[in-house]
């Protein structure tokens, strides 16, 4: 797959990928949008001491170098599973280091990067990894997670990936209380989620996106009264 860099207007980068018309991430700011989105209304928003994460969408790896980031700054421990169906090529993910400005030998991003696929790893002492190279659909999970970070293509490009039965998958992996953090408000995508069994709710949105939608399991049953 033709993937090419852009840096975007926080001066992060990004990746364009022409057969689909589509960024990997938000042209007002990679960095930005991913902080917001994924730190700030994600793994922020769990009160536990070990949070485990899981990611539709590993992308650049920017998510979970910046997960890693927050972890030991918060001194949590996170457990960060991972889904890819198409990796970066080595030589990409080293150009986007490098416009990233982490291009050192210990930094979190590279080590992220090199650790082995379908090997959980600890990149640090506060931070563990497993990355699956695979889609959704044919996931299998071991455990349950406390927060998602759903960062698939828009539903634009990827609709199978924002139906009622994904989400129905998605909920049936989070634990009681569990989070989901994506970037889309669409209407279609929120009663998708409802239909899946979760309630959402929509909050304010990183520069150059009004909202964006969080998803909770509740402890209470989908069917029981509202």
């Amino acid at each position: 797959m033709q993937r090419n860099i852009k840096i975007t207007e926080d001066g992060s980068p990004t990746y364009y990928v022409p057969v689909l018309n589509e960024h990997y991430h938000s042209l007002y700011g990679a960095r930005g949008e991913s902080e917001h989105v994924f730190i700030e209304n994600g793994v922020r928003k769990s009160d536990k001491q070990v949070v485990s994460v899981f990611e539709v969408g590993f992308g650049t790896g920017l998510n979970a170098w910046l997960t890693c980031l927050e972890a030991e700054k918060s001194n949590r421990t996170v457990i960060y599973h991972s889904v890819e169906l198409c990796p970066l090529e080595r030589p990409e993910w080293i150009e986007f280091e490098k416009h990233l400005r982490t291009d050192k030998p210990d930094s979190c991003f590279r080590k992220i990067h090199e650790c082995r696929w379908e090997e959980e790893t600890a990149i640090s002492p506060w931070f563990r990894i497993k990355k699956i190279e695979g889609d959704l659909a044919g996931y299998d999970p071991d455990r349950k997670y406390d927060v998602v970070y759903f960062d698939a293509f828009g539903p634009g490009v990827q609709p199978e990936m924002w139906t009622v039965e994904i989400f129905k998958k998605i909920s049936s992996m989070m634990n009681d209380g569990g989070l989901l953090s994506t970037y889309s408000s669409k209407g279609e995508v929120r009663r998708n989620m409802q239909a899946g069994g979760l309630r959402v709710i929509r909050v304010p949105g990183p520069r150059g996106k009004r909202q964006i939608t969080l998803a909770f399991k509740s402890f209470q049953q989908p069917d029981e009264p509202k």
